[in-house]
């Protein structure tokens, strides 16, 4: 049930994401709400295997920069989930620059923190 939910969250996040950032849009020839669901439940596999690991991996460059390299690690993030939906399911989201993708990720953390404190997990 936890997973489901941390998915839910994921995909109202990415949907968010692609409504708010410009340069992030969805492909592929399924509808947009399916392409997004798809690239939620894949960056909530990411996020829950690779992440960590990615993490711990650079917690040097983090504690260096003050934090700021989390961003970065997020941002490396959609760019794997946006790889794997397109390669697998040839449907997700298309991220036309780092900066793009840099934004959506700020604005997925957003709101997947306010997602979280609504639904009432960490």
């Amino acid at each position: 049930m936890n997973f489901i939910i941390r998915w839910l969250v994921t995909a109202v996040a990415v949907g968010v994401a692609v409504w708010l950032v410009p340069g992030i849009e969805v492909i592929g020839g399924t509808e947009a709400w399916v392409a997004i669901a798809i690239f939620g439940l894949i960056l909530s596999l990411i996020n829950i295997s690779i992440k960590p690991i990615m993490q711990v991996l650079s917690l040097p460059i983090t504690v260096i920069t003050l934090g700021i390299f989390y961003l970065v690690v997020n941002t490396l993030m959609l760019y794997v989930a946006a790889w794997l939906a397109n390669g697998i399911f040839q449907a997700g989201v298309d991220i036309a620059t780092f900066g793009s993708a840099f934004v959506a990720s700020i604005v997925i953390s957003i709101v997947s923190g306010i997602m979280n404190a609504i639904v009432g997990k960490d």
